[in-house]
């Protein structure tokens, strides 16, 4: 049986507290969004720190540790992709963001998009998530739902370009 996770799981261990999107994820309705606009607000903080490389680099290791992160959190809870474990709507979305114009419409397009495809699940999104019960499975689905995501922002581009 799963138990929730409170703040003091969330400080308990560094893991935790990535997984459980800095405490995002603690939120009682919807921690999934709440994720996402954890990671839409974060974004805007420290994007303009970083080269297009760099900020490539740092979502490729935030991608890679969230693998990890998700594993031992997961396990301590008693569910590997628990809805307070939102560190795997978090990076895939900045991700999104990076490939995105930086206007808010075209933010909140975003934003809807990968809210619909991460809860939908799409294949090959529907087979990670239930097939593949671990850290690598539970980031790999929101992957997957950020690109179809950015397949839709593409298309939208070409129609209103």
């Amino acid at each position: 049986m799963a138990k929730r996770p409170d703040l003091n799981f969330l400080i308990a261990h560094p893991a935790h507290f990535f997984a459980l999107g800095c405490g995002s994820g603690l939120a009682p309705k919807a921690p999934g969004t709440f994720g996402t606009l954890f990671a839409w607000a974060t974004f805007a903080l420290f994007h303009h720190h970083f080269s297009d490389f760099g900020l490539f680099f740092l979502l490729t290791v935030a991608y890679l540790g969230g693998i990890w992160f998700i594993d031992v959190t997961g396990r301590a809870i008693g569910d590997p992709d628990h809805g307070s474990i939102v560190w795997d709507e978090i990076v895939p979305f900045w991700l999104i963001l990076m490939m995105t114009p930086a206007t808010f419409l075209w933010q909140l397009a975003a934003f809807a998009l990968f809210r619909y495809f991460d809860i939908t699940k799409p294949q090959p999104a529907r087979y990670f998530d239930e097939h593949v019960k671990n850290g690598f499975g539970v980031m790999a689905d929101d992957l997957v739902a950020a690109g179809y995501t950015l397949l839709c922002l593409a298309l939208l581009k070409i129609v209103f370009a």
